[in-house]
Formats: structure tokens, sequence, C-alpha cells
């Protein structure tokens, strides 16, 4: 820095002389040598002092933003990232007045967080379907234990609305992450309001039968009765 600025004087000087840029380059070169500043930034200085600059110091910089990684800085960026996993660096630089690159290192060497995309799932289940889930896994796995061939004579049927979708992109879906915290995930779509009825049987070898119920059908016992009836041909052509 006290090259700089004593270059800057000597930039001043051949200006209040008169002298061009080029003077002022040539001799700049000659006296400093490798550390001369370079030609853009010396005719920059020497334009300045001609219209008017008087200090070679650097303007003082009110507002900068901090790049202090202190215990406080770490815990307002965690609780930040807390409340919003999809929250950018650019946003928590503006809510904090921490700089870019201090945010970056705070999330990546001191909270160890990364990035990642939500895991697809099919869909996302509350805690009473989770455990329902769990017992009818129980169930099957004990009636297996009396019967090998139990599995065998098992038909089950799932149903699904399919919709017409908005897919959320990638880089939408990315949340911070700690090594600690599990992966986030999300229904592979958002609904939409078109959608259709999706039944599908199945057994210990694939599918035995599928459908899609006309869009607008209204579901009761009598559409089930239906399917029953053709899922009952099916099994008898397989």
């Amino acid at each position: 820095m006290a090259d700089q600025n004593e270059q800057r004087v000597c930039i001043k000087f051949y200006a209040k002389l008169g002298k061009s840029p080029s003077d002022a380059l040539q001799n700049l070169h000659t006296a400093f040598e490798d550390k001369s500043l370079k030609k853009t930034y010396i005719y920059e200085w020497h334009k300045r002092v001609r219209k008017g600059r008087k200090e070679v110091e650097d303007d003082k910089r009110f507002g900068a933003p901090t790049s202090r990684r202190t215990v406080t800085a770490i815990d307002t960026v965690k609780a930040i990232v807390n409340a919003d996993r999809r929250v950018t660096i650019r946003e928590v630089s503006q809510q904090t007045g921490l700089s870019f690159g201090t945010i970056h290192k705070i999330l990546k060497d001191d909270l160890n967080m990364h990035k990642v995309a939500a895991k697809f799932v099919p869909r996302l289940l509350n805690d009473d379907q989770k455990q329902r889930r769990i017992d009818i896994c129980s169930e099957l796995k004990t009636a297996v234990l009396h019967d090998p061939d139990f599995l065998k004579t098992v038909i089950t049927a799932d149903e699904s609305w399919v919709y017409g979708y908005d897919p959320e992109t990638k880089m939408q879906s990315l949340q911070w992450k700690s090594p600690e915290s599990p992966r986030p995930k999300k229904a592979r779509m958002s609904r939409s309001a078109i959608k259709t009825l999706l039944v599908v049987f199945f057994d210990i070898d694939g599918i035995v039968h599928k459908e899609f119920l006309p869009q607008g059908t209204t579901v009761n016992q009598y559409v089930y009765r239906d399917i029953l009836r053709r899922l009952k041909e099916s099994i008898r052509r397989k």
C-alpha cells in the first residue's frame, strides 16, 4: 500500500506539471521496475488528478460487509438456514450483512453443510399411514412364517390419482443440510386440477390388472364392483 500511495504521489506530480500519462508510465517503470503500477491504473489516476482529485489514499468505505466468522455470526447463519432450508447464500448475506464468501465458509467449514436436491418419493405419508404400513408388513411376515407359500396366494391393490403436473425443477428443490440431518423429500410432482384415478392389482409375479377410470367418474361401491369383475376376468386369462 505504501508503494502504491508513493506512486500515486508521483503520478499527481507529473499531472500537475502538465506531463502526459505516458511520461508518468515511463518514469514509474524506471523507478519502481517490476513493482510499478499497471498502465491502465496509471492512466486512470492521471485522469483523476487532472479532474481535481487531491488525496492519494483510498476513499473511506462505509457499510462494507464484515468478513468475521464469529460465534454469533455462525449461530445467526445457522438459525436462518434452519428456518428456511432453501434460502440462498446471497439472501443470507443480505439479512446478516456478512459477505458472500464469509457465508459460504460458515456453511461449508463451520456448519459442515451443503445443498442437495430433495429425494423423489411416490407420495408423502403421515404418521398414521406409516404405522399402518408397518402393521400390515408385520402381519404378512407372521403369515409367511406359518405358510411359506402364503404370498403366492395374495393379490393386493393400490390406487393413485394421476395429475397433470407443473413439476418443480431440481434447482428449486435444493436445501441446505448437515451430515446429521436426513435428506429432504418431496412428492414427485405438485397436484393440478386435471386428474384421473389409476387402479392397479398385482401378485408376487407382478401386475395382474390395471385400469384408468374415466375422468369425472364418481368412485363408489358400484365402480369397485365392476373393477373386481374385470380383475377376475384378468385372473382367468392369466
